[in-house]
């Protein structure tokens, strides 16, 4: 077959492209549909298991049986996002009404992974049996071919309870993320009756039943003014705070016990609050906690700080709601599925939808009841009448050949062929004219059906008919009747399924914190070779001071209130608070101090540390590889950003010195190749951390800085060159940007 070549611009296509995959990761795959409240992988994998007949009443299935089937029949984007999603719909800790009953390993709430998936079992729970997949077989919701047309899957679950909101939703597509809390059963089909009976309520009225989010996890939500905003946009922050109890102890000590913690602290998280507990008392911002237990089990949680005598009880809390994720946020921002597209959607909107989706599946299940009723209550009629004219019917079967003759004869009174005892029986049986589906009936009905207790029974199921089709006419033709039937139906989910709420919502202040005093001292800041820091008082220093001085690379006298300036080859400066510094014994071995910022040091190099208070009022010398000298005032130092450039470098050139001295010091530049220059300090203008600075001295080729020494007193230094001493205050006395002289 001849090809054809397609002319277009790469552009076009690329973007056309990526439009159809973003399209399709939002509406396909990480969005739910607000209808039913499911993404596409929850809505398949619930259906599988209601086609492999895994309900609630039966026998546990392999999961990785239910994952397999789910992927070959309808979800083939891999097993590990089909399990996942099965999971956390077994997850009582993340939903606020599980779908799937677990059995094995399904993970925890302090984040520990589900066991694989050959080793779990799962089956459907009563609620997602009840309210999520019946009447499936009454043609209520639209199937589709799945993804190689061989199977058929419902485009919707018929889902009687707004599920995107019981259970919340969260998930991110392609530029646009979607994050719904889960709220209590109850509460919102109060609010669907309420939305059914009177469709223009407003969000106020509607709050009135929906209270607020309800997490599986408790806790309380302390900014319930803003809630109307949250649910009338769809948009906004939640403040959540775990429960917090006291308990005595032993001793008259007491203990502070978390019982429920914010929706957003689940998984590692939990960890991670015990680490910033532990920080508080390692940097000194709390001494009242002694020790940190964590005592949760599958009863619920149970983190115990205990305390020691005497604690100020009330600001400990503030300090853990301030620093910790005891207090937390949760970005709401209802975005879901609805007509075919994405929307941001507030809870009356959401409500709406829902509420419109059980009206059609109310209409099309009895619109299919009546369908069934109505054939059926033809076939009573037409055995009814057929028991009246048995005898003249048995006389038909009797005188004709074939099936097609007393089908003939039922349906259009042909009597042509058929041997009849009288002309009388054979006018009758022309003016029978039963339906098709009456003589198809009639042909298949059993001779027991005779009997005269049978005819009786046949008699009322005809009258129960009747009844039924007057009752689904009332109900399709009625807003009243069938609003009637849907709230009878959240009434007996509500009864069997609800919950109490777990998470109180009421109104807090922001918490203000007070930050104690500290008690000003002086300390000695070391730091070895390692890059190891600690302090120490000054005592301990003066006690130990030889060694102190030998050992330690710096030793820089501060106080606890100061901060370090760390200088690096690299150009930047590195600052440390001297609180968040380890202070302890002189043999004690420290912290490295990339722990404490962010300093790395497979890239860079200590050159110079001081004390931030030592520098501020002075002016710092920098000094290159490339002699490349500047003065910079100490005070652009003094920043809040724990790392900032310190000085801009060229290509391929490092500090090699940082140095604060006064303006009669004189400077000396040794290079490898054995050149000194001698010059005044106050010769190096005074730029800019930003600046590169100016050359400070003629190098030869290949030639660079090796050394760097201060003249700022009476001294005589003495180096060694070339295995020859060289005393630097004897050398002539140059200017900058010179070639200096070479030693001898």
């Amino acid at each position: 077959m001849d090809g054809q070549i397609i002319r277009a611009e790469y552009s076009d296509i690329m973007q056309k492209s990526y439009i159809d995959y973003a399209m399709s990761v939002i509406i396909s795959r990480a969005l739910p549909d607000v209808r039913d409240g499911l993404k596409p992988v929850q809505r398949r994998t619930l259906y599988d298991m209601y086609e492999l007949g895994i309900r609630y009443d039966r026998p546990y299935r392999k999961c990785a049986r239910i994952v397999g089937d789910t992927m070959g029949k309808f979800h083939p984007h891999g097993d590990s996002s089909i399990y996942e999603a099965l999971v956390v719909m077994a997850q009582d800790f993340k939903k606020g009404m599980t779908l799937v009953d677990g059995h094995g390993n399904f993970g925890s709430i302090e984040g520990d992974g589900a066991a694989a998936m050959r080793y779990t079992e799962a089956r459907l729970e009563k609620v997602t049996q009840d309210a999520f997949l019946a009447d499936l077989d009454k043609d209520v919701v639209d199937f589709g071919p799945n993804f190689d047309e061989t199977e058929r899957e419902p485009l919707v679950l018929p889902v009687r309870i707004p599920n995107l909101l019981v259970n919340g939703a969260d998930g991110i597509a392609v530029g646009m993320v979607t994050s719904i809390p889960p709220h209590n059963l109850a509460e919102v089909i109060d609010a669907v009756k309420a939305m059914i009976r009177n469709n223009k309520i407003t969000t106020e009225g509607l709050m009135k039943y929906v209270k607020g989010p309800d997490f599986p996890t408790g806790g309380v939500i302390v900014n319930q003014d803003e809630l109307p905003a949250i649910y009338e946009t769809g948009q906004g922050k939640i403040r959540i705070r775990g429960r917090v109890e006291l308990e005595k102890a032993k001793g008259g000590k007491e203990r502070l016990v978390i019982t429920e913690i914010p929706y957003t602290m689940i998984g590692a998280n939990i960890g991670k609050f015990l680490n910033d507990i532990a920080a508080l008392i390692e940097t000194k911002k709390t001494t009242d906690i002694v020790d940190i237990s964590n005592q949760s089990s599958k009863e619920g949680i149970r983190i115990v700080l205990e305390l020691r005598k005497g604690a100020d009880v009330e600001r400990l809390q503030n300090l853990l709601y301030k620093k910790t994720r005891l207090e937390d946020t949760f970005g709401v921002n209802m975005l879901a599925v609805a007509d075919g597209r994405p929307e941001t959607l507030g809870l009356r909107q959401i409500l709406e939808y829902h509420v419109d989706f059980q009206f059609e599946l109310a209409t099309r299940k009895y619109q299919n009841l009546l369908e069934k009723e109505e054939k059926k209550k033809e076939i009573q009629e037409g055995l009814i009448r057929a028991c009246d004219v048995i005898d003249l019917i048995i006389e038909i079967l009797r005188g004709s050949k074939s099936r097609d003759q007393v089908k003939a004869c039922l349906v259009e009174g042909v009597t042509d062929g058929i041997k009849f005892r009288s002309e009388k029986s054979k006018k009758l049986a022309a003016k029978l004219l039963f339906t098709e589906a009456q003589a198809n009936a009639i042909l298949d009905m059993r001779l027991y059906r005779l009997i005269g207790l049978e005819v009786e029974v046949l008699m009322k199921e005809h009258e129960t008919t009747l009844a039924n089709i007057t009752r689904y006419k009332d109900i399709l033709n009625n807003y009243g009747s069938m609003a009637a039937v849907i709230i009878k139906e959240l009434d007996a989910f509500k009864r069997e399924f609800c919950r109490p709420r777990r998470t109180a919502i009421e109104n807090a202040e922001e918490i203000v914190l007070e930050e104690q005093k500290i008690e000003e001292m002086p300390v000695v800041f070391l730091m070895d070779r390692f890059g190891y820091v600690r302090t120490i008082d000054e005592a301990t220093y003066e006690r130990n001071k030889d060694a102190a001085d030998a050992e330690q690379r710096f030793v820089i006298h501060c106080l606890n209130t100061d901060r370090v300036c760390v200088f690096t080859d690299a150009g930047k400066q590195h600052l440390l608070k001297v609180l968040d510094v380890p202070f302890g014994k002189f043999r004690d071995k420290g912290t490295p101090v990339d722990n404490l910022c962010n300093y790395d040091s497979a890239q860079e190099n200590f050159v110079a540390v001081m004390a931030l208070n030592d520098i501020r009022d002075t002016v710092l010398t920098f000094v290159t590889r490339q002699a490349m000298v500047k003065q910079v005032e100490g005070c652009e130092f003094d920043v809040s950003k724990r790392t900032i450039a310190a000085t801009k470098l060229q290509d391929g050139d490092a500090v090699l010195a940082v140095h604060a001295a006064h303006e009669q010091a004189h400077l000396v530049l040794a290079t490898k190749a054995g050149y000194f220059l001698r010059f005044p300090a106050a010769e190096i203008p005074i730029k800019k951390k930003t600046a590169i600075g100016v050359r400070g001295m003629k190098l030869g080729a290949g030639d660079e800085i090796a050394a760097v020494y201060w003249l700022e007193g009476g001294e005589c230094p003495e180096v060694t060159f070339a295995d020859k001493p060289v005393h630097i205050n004897r050398l002539r006395i140059g200017s900058r940007d010179s070639k200096g002289s070479k030693a001898r």
